[in-house]
């Protein structure tokens, strides 16, 4: 969302005269409440000059000389065109190399880009998002009058993407304060300052068409939703309520052109708060650790485990060194409470546990076969360096011999040998019944089960043999049962739930 060329055609500009020519009578004729609320302009000229443009630079490494091979299309010898290309890349990208240059030597260049950003401390301290400032060998503030000022790092949170900078102000600044997002109304009207197409300072206006939104951008979304006109350039701006406070930061735009079509997201200021406060005070983040793997409640899951409606977060494992071990915390348990808030999905418990102090004690509230239990846990703290371990790949080869298999709820069932552990790399440690075969169409090919899967509990009931699974699904049939919910491992060991139907 930085570094993008402010040119626009002259074509786009005459049609874009005539389209407000043809709109003037309209417009005249308005409402001013159709336009918006009268008190934009006046909190504008308040708050302009408290955003910035943030300006870097990079020093990145490229071939240099004329006879750069790897950067100019590779052309056949003898080419019709490679005379045209060579006199390209010689003249037009840096000219011949002078006496002494060494072809295919590395050189230094310098990439630019701009961005937003904006003043909460009149001390020189400015919020921008991580993706503005990221691998900047250089960092200016630009501020509304076009003084241009060096910046230093204070931090950065990656999963939030949001960055502290500081800078020492040549004369008084002003600064601006954030407000509280969570009392953010759909349909309320904000306002965003940013430097969108390198532009410089410009107000555009809109209201929010949502809160809470989650679009896969990271683990903890939870983003403003607005049609204000966010561009390119926009990024690490401000977006304020009527109030002239912060709510939010202008962070990312969903669009198939690159302009903005009324879907632009900003980080709540809730969050940003929280974060820039850590990155203020520590130069890094440190966010509350549970020590649990979650996964979504769905409808099926909710009804194996008798929870009316379906909601919290289930847990699907537990580390052996975390601090939800100790508290009593186990797999198969729903968190629908954390430290006082409730818990409505997965994403809300992420969240919430991030958002709390390392070290402070806690009262979680789970649902455990139907009952609502409370447990205390001491808070860790979740490292950032933590690796994401990918299922182990199962191989094709052949068993040495042919296991004996029993069918039930679409799968082929086994009991685990030393042979099969061989074949899909099955630790020694995962106990249960390994799936060898999933039938196609079935509910379970439909969740993802797959050959070399292992059932571990059936209804939250430990199973050691195919017999196992197939007399406690005929149980839950003759008991007006759905669905059975089933605890699945993979060769590794990671566990997840998985909810079949019996009918």
């Amino acid at each position: 969302m930085t570094g993008a060329r402010p040119a626009l055609s002259r074509r786009l500009c005459l049609m874009g005269i005539a389209i407000s020519l043809s709109a003037a009578s309209l417009l005249a004729s308005a409402p001013a409440s159709a336009r918006g609320p009268d008190g934009i302009a006046d909190i504008a000229e308040k708050v302009i000059d408290s955003v910035v443009n943030i300006s870097t630079s990079q020093n990145v490494e490229a071939k240099g000389g004329g006879n750069n091979r790897e950067a100019m299309p590779q052309l056949p010898p003898g080419s019709p065109f490679e005379e045209f290309f060579d006199d390209f890349f010689k003249n037009r990208r840096g000219g011949a190399p002078k006496d002494g240059d060494k072809s295919g030597e590395l050189q230094r260049r310098k990439t630019n880009s701009l961005g937003s950003g904006f003043i909460i401390d009149a001390a020189g301290v400015v919020v921008t998002n991580n993706h503005v400032i990221a691998d900047a060998d250089e960092i200016n503030v630009i501020m509304n009058d076009g003084t241009k000022i060096k910046a230093e790092l204070v931090g950065v949170d990656k999963k939030t993407d949001i960055a502290v900078l500081k800078f020492k102000p040549v004369k008084p600044v002003n600064a601006v304060k954030f407000g509280d997002s969570d009392k953010l109304r759909l349909g309320e009207w904000v306002i965003a300052i940013g430097n969108p197409f390198s532009l410089g300072g410009s107000v555009t206006a809109g209201i929010v068409s949502a809160r809470n939104r989650d679009i896969s951008q990271g683990p903890y979304d939870s983003y403003i939703q607005t049609d204000a006109s966010i561009n390119r350039g926009n990024s690490g701006g401000p977006l304020f309520n009527l109030e002239g406070e912060v709510v939010g930061v202008n962070t990312l735009i969903i669009s198939p052109t690159g302009g903005s079509i009324g879907l632009g997201f900003a980080v709540p200021s809730k969050t940003v708060a929280g974060v820039v406060d850590q990155l203020r005070q520590f130069g890094e983040l440190r966010r509350g650790w549970l020590g649990v793997r979650i996964q979504q409640v769905t409808e099926e899951i909710a009804e194996s485990l008798n929870i009316k409606p379906a909601r919290g977060a289930l847990v699907a494992g537990v580390d052996d060194k975390g601090p939800a071990k100790p508290a009593g915390i186990e797999p198969g348990d729903v968190v629908v409470k954390f430290d006082g808030k409730d818990v409505k999905d997965p994403k809300d418990l992420s969240r919430v546990v991030a958002d709390t102090a390392v070290g402070k004690e806690v009262d979680v509230v789970i649902i455990r076969k139907g009952k609502e239990e409370s447990r205390k846990v001491m808070l860790g703290r979740l490292e950032d360096t933590e690796k994401v371990q990918q299922a182990a790949a199962k191989t094709k080869e052949d068993p040495v011999e042919k296991p004996v298999t029993q069918k039930a709820l679409g799968l082929d069932l086994a009991a685990l040998s030393k042979d099969l552990r061989t074949r899909y790399k099955i630790k020694d440690s995962v106990k249960g019944v390994i799936v060898t075969g999933v039938d196609n169409g079935s509910d379970a090919a439909e969740k993802r089960l797959s050959a070399g899967d292992v059932i571990v509990e059936v209804a939250q009931e430990a199973v050691s043999n195919a017999a196992d699974i197939k007399k406690r699904v005929d149980q839950l049939k003759k008991d007006g049962k759905k669905s059975v919910l089933l605890l699945v491992s993979n060769g590794e060991g990671e566990l997840r739930f998985v909810a079949l139907s019996v009918q």
